[in-house]
């Protein structure tokens, strides 16, 4: 039974990934090449199984299949680009304040690349198409909307066989800009392979922030905004079939977005997969499992893509379960507040050509995980809250390539 839950979360968590990831339609504002530096913090607050698979990779999230679903951790995304190359060795180091549990400060990693021979740590029987179906339903009710749902056939999507109109396009959300490897001449982030530690449940981010490095200028600020407070959704079966997901409102939350992954129906295929959003519209695709900046997510609410802040309850379709099975992995977020930085500081009226040496961007964001259908896994029993403890995590597979045919190799277990 161990395995079977093995293989279950690893290929759900896997496809629902990727397929969010592969959409063509989120693509970012075009690097500044005045400004000299950017740096952004994503900070975000996990409480469920998604706490434990924070702390301690699939082997703790499997953890929580002993019923400890209450954990919360916190995570933190830390990525510096520059115009510059270094002097020297390319070093940058994040000065944390105390109440961060993180030390005085953490490495900021610049990836070495590093050249993979074709075909060289691929599993045997990769070349194998893979079988099954990915059933996609969405929208808040008892009952599936009409066209719903939409049937995938993994083997086409392998082959590049797209059906029209999957992918939602966020090409224009507002603030979509990331920096990264590809947009900086020399980059750093953390977590890194050099240093990965864990974010406790009880770190603050409140205070002075000071990031120092060989190629940017020294960046500092004080952040007076914390940790987003954790999400506590619940679960429960409904008469008509359905399934009611709730939740416990954030106060500072600037929408909410939802989903389900199942697999095997009750007598159904179990190859196949089924995925709901709680979007209105058919939008899958695009960054909701990302951070969204308040400015987006509000344009995401209105268009119903996003829950709006207001709402804290949603009926999951009677067919999603009729079709995934009892057991259902459900993600809830909660978007949040932002805090922007720059020196000079910007001015009140800027005008169209300011631009700073330094820009710095934090944004926060809350997201919990429960297991309808699993004794002690369905957000029902809320019993006191501890740091997730990292487990030992199970032998990883090899990293599925990019796109559509990642999406197939995650769903065979191929890759991760």
């Amino acid at each position: 039974m161990k395995t079977t839950h093995r293989i279950w979360v690893g290929v759900s968590l896997g496809a629902c990934t990727a397929l969010l990831a592969a959409g063509p339609g989120w693509t970012q504002a075009g690097t500044n090449t005045v400004t000299v530096a950017r740096y952004t913090i994503d900070a975000g607050t996990t409480s469920g199984m998604a706490a434990m698979g924070a702390g301690g990779g699939l082997g703790a999230a499997l953890g929580a299949l002993g019923g400890r679903g209450n954990q919360v951790a916190h995570e933190l995304n830390l990525r510096l680009g520059s115009t510059r190359t270094p002097t020297g060795e390319a070093k940058a180091d994040h000065f944390m304040p105390s109440g961060a549990r993180l030390g005085t400060s953490v490495p900021l990693e610049t990836p070495r690349a590093v050249s993979t021979p074709r075909g060289e740590g691929m599993p045997q029987g990769q070349a194998q198409m893979p079988e099954g179906r990915l059933l996609l339903y969405w929208g808040c009710g008892e009952h599936a909307g009409p066209g719903q749902p939409v049937v995938i056939d993994f083997s086409k999507l392998a082959r590049g066989q797209v059906p029209p109109g999957l992918y939602a396009n966020f090409s224009n959300l507002p603030e979509s800009w990331s920096v990264n490897s590809s947009n900086s001449r020399t980059y750093g982030e953390w977590p890194n392979s050099r240093d990965s530690k864990r974010v406790e449940a009880n770190s603050s981010l409140l205070g002075a922030h000071r990031i120092a490095s060989t190629y940017a200028p020294e960046i500092a600020f004080n952040l007076a905004e914390d940790f987003m407070p954790a999400l506590r959704p619940a679960t429960r079966d409904m008469q008509s079939g359905a399934v009611g997901l709730s939740w416990n409102a954030l106060e500072k939350a600037t929408g909410y977005y939802a989903w389900v992954i199942a697999t095997g129906g009750n007598g159904g295929n179990s190859r196949d997969m089924v995925w709901w959003a709680s979007s209105a519209r058919q939008a899958f695709g695009g960054p909701m499992s990302d951070w969204l900046s308040p400015a987006a997510a509000r344009q995401l609410v209105a268009n119903g893509t996003v829950m709006p802040p207001s709402q804290t309850s949603c009926a999951i379709p009677a067919e999603v379960k009729a079709a995934g099975g009892p057991i259902m992995m459900t993600q809830l977020f909660a978007y949040g507040p932002q805090a922007d930085f720059s020196y000079p500081e910007r001015p009140a009226r800027a005008a169209a050509s300011w631009k700073p040496e330094w820009i710095a961007r934090v944004r926060y964001r809350a997201n919990a995980m429960v297991m309808h259908g699993m004794p002690g896994m369905s957000g029902s029993d809320r019993g006191d809250e501890r740091a997730g403890q990292s487990e030992p995590a199970q032998p990883a597979l090899p990293r599925c390539r990019g796109g559509l045919r990642g999406i197939a190799e995650r769903a065979a277990g191929l890759c991760q």
